[in-house]
């Protein structure tokens, strides 16, 4: 897979189409997120594998938007996956990135690392380089409903008190974009000069309601957890519960209906804000 990325994006430079490709780079016994701009330096290029199926993962598409509100008249291309490719469908839905500035070089994650993460799609539209995986069901793809709201409820009160409002999360998340956080208020974070904020469940369970329609459970606020809080189950059982009423929505699955009536007005608020 890694000859047919470094061959599409060293064409992708030579032809001057835009003014970097965002990947990862290996430098010596590590990796780390690089803009290539030299079609020379792509031989160092990184699939993240060196230490194993998905070992070796960063936040792309959050560099990348970055990049994109500092230099908004430049063409980039970037390496995804398909949580990634789905987080970019996202953040254009809600007028954080301009899409015909920005190329995909999309590669289809192996079966091990599909079955690991409890991905539903691991693999973008249309990939450079990879073969799409067949995804059995998985017991990670997380059902609650009325059914088993008490038993569900426990599980999820426990995680959020596990929380140490570290930020993490929200930090490493690429469809995180408000300017304003609302977990930074002092409801949730109070400054009291103590080594770690109180008690309050309710920092967690926030986050998880902003999430729903938004998350494209890329597993990376779980793998930044120090708490290890199995944050996708926790998101996935959240926005379960909520669509319940609301009809099924999977973010960047079209067929699987809408999102919650409110997630377009945020987009709108927070696109204008």
């Amino acid at each position: 897979m890694k000859d047919q990325i470094v061959a599409y994006a060293k064409k992708w430079l030579e032809d001057g189409r835009g003014a970097g490709f965002l990947a990862l780079k290996k430098d010596g016994r590590h990796v780390r997120p690089h803009l290539f701009t030299d079609p020379a330096e792509l031989d160092a290029l990184s699939l993240g594998d060196e230490h194993g199926v998905g070992t070796e993962r960063y936040p792309l598409v959050k560099i990348l938007m970055r990049l994109h509100h500092r230099h908004p008249t430049e063409n980039f291309a970037v390496m995804v996956r398909g949580c990634e490719e789905r987080a970019l469908q996202k953040l254009a839905q809600a007028s954080q990135i301009a899409l015909h500035r920005i190329q995909t070089v999309g590669f289809c994650c192996p079966g091990e690392l599909a079955e690991r993460c409890g991905c539903l799609k691991p693999y973008p539209e249309d990939p450079v380089a990879g073969t799409k995986p067949e995804v059995p069901p998985s017991s990670k793809v997380v059902t609650a409903t009325p059914r088993n709201f008490v038993r569900d409820m426990g599980f999820l009160k426990e995680q959020f008190e596990r929380c140490i409002k570290c930020y993490g999360c929200r930090n490493v998340c690429p469809v995180c974009f408000c300017k304003e956080c609302t977990l930074e208020e002092d409801t949730f974070v109070p400054r009291t000069g103590t080594s770690l904020p109180p008690p309050n469940p309710e920092f967690l369970l926030t986050r998880a309601v902003h999430m729903v329609g938004y998350c494209v459970y890329c597993g990376l606020c779980e793998e930044a957890c120090p708490a290890d809080i199995p944050l996708r189950t926790v998101y996935k059982m959240v926005a379960n519960i909520i669509n319940e009423s609301q009809g099924a929505w999977i973010q960047g699955v079209p067929e699987r209906g809408r999102p919650p009536a409110d997630e377009s007005e945020r987009d709108e608020k927070s696109a204008t804000g």
